[in-house]
């Protein structure tokens, strides 16, 4: 029997570049480092809340960034496009602008209903801490859920099924997280999935969806003191209080499962994906391509 060799059209090379395979290594590495970034920014006490947490967060995101590139050339055999830096900052400020907008929308409307209020003005709070966990959720959760797993999806069964794996597999993740309900993760699913989803379908790129996804967690969570994905509401810039039924603050999970969160932001999800079909960014599935 001959020797299989890991090459680019060899049985190893065909098994090793199949997009389920891709997607398991790809999701798994990937996440090993969002873990590794986040110890080596927090784990010492005395670096959290400071400028070089956020500085560390910074530089290992940079580096998952150039992993990210490596991966595709060398494991996948193509060029790197979910990166590439003609139009970076465009996209990323218009996805830092979108995801800001977005949630105070959402706050604003829940704060009408008689579901926010705002007591005070705090200060700095822990405004090093919650970039850190923007930066890192931002960037890590998007490699992961649309540069990997979506990706790869969309290889093997199209885009819309790839949406609707990624969107239910992104809330579902959430249900480990403190305060979790299933209409939390539902809500995920729903509002971050799509968007941001959707974000990635418009540009073929993450930095859009990077932008989105960091903003939304930096505002509600050093802005407007709110729970990010449940947990302990940090201490913000705002001092602010909740009030109401769970559907319109979120409860112990935080304003992101609030039926009205779900509204605004799957609202804009959608007007992405009109955008993406128009632009002809669907993907059909394997067997219609071939």
């Amino acid at each position: 029997m001959s020797e299989i060799k890991i090459g680019q059209s060899s049985l190893g090379g065909r098994i090793l570049r199949h997009p389920l395979v891709l997607l398991i290594i790809g999701f798994v590495f990937f996440g090993v480092l969002y873990v590794l970034t986040g110890a080596a920014a927090s784990a010492y006490k005395p670096l959290r809340n400071t400028p070089l947490q956020s500085l560390i967060t910074l530089a290992c995101a940079a580096l998952a960034i150039v992993i990210f590139k490596l991966f595709q050339r060398r494991i996948e055999r193509r060029e790197d496009a979910e990166f590439t830096l003609a139009g970076a900052g465009k996209e990323l400020g218009l996805g830092l602008l979108i995801g800001f907008l977005l949630f105070s929308v959402m706050v604003g409307i829940v704060a009408l209903l008689g579901g926010f209020g705002i007591d005070g003005v705090r200060g700095l709070g822990r405004f090093w801490s919650v970039l850190s966990l923007a930066i890192a959720s931002g960037l890590f959760e998007e490699v992961m859920f649309r540069g990997i797993a979506f990706r790869q999806i969309e290889a093997m069964a199209g885009s819309w099924v790839a949406l609707a794996l990624t969107s239910a597999f992104f809330g579902a993740a959430h249900l480990a997280n403190p305060d979790a309900t299933l209409f939390a993760a539902f809500a995920i699913a729903v509002e971050a999935g799509i968007l941001l989803g959707a974000a990635y379908m418009l540009t073929r790129r993450l930095w859009l969806a990077a932008g989105i996804h960091a903003a939304w967690n930096f505002t509600q969570g050093w802005i407007f003191s709110a729970p990010v994905s449940g947990g302990k509401a940090p201490d913000g810039l705002l001092l602010t209080h909740r009030s109401g039924p769970d559907w319109l603050t979120g409860g112990g999970f935080g304003l992101e499962a609030s039926v009205i969160a779900m509204l605004v932001a799957t609202a804009a999800g959608l007007v992405m994906l009109v955008l993406a079909v128009r632009k002809g960014r669907v993907v059909a599935p394997r067997w219609k391509r071939a």
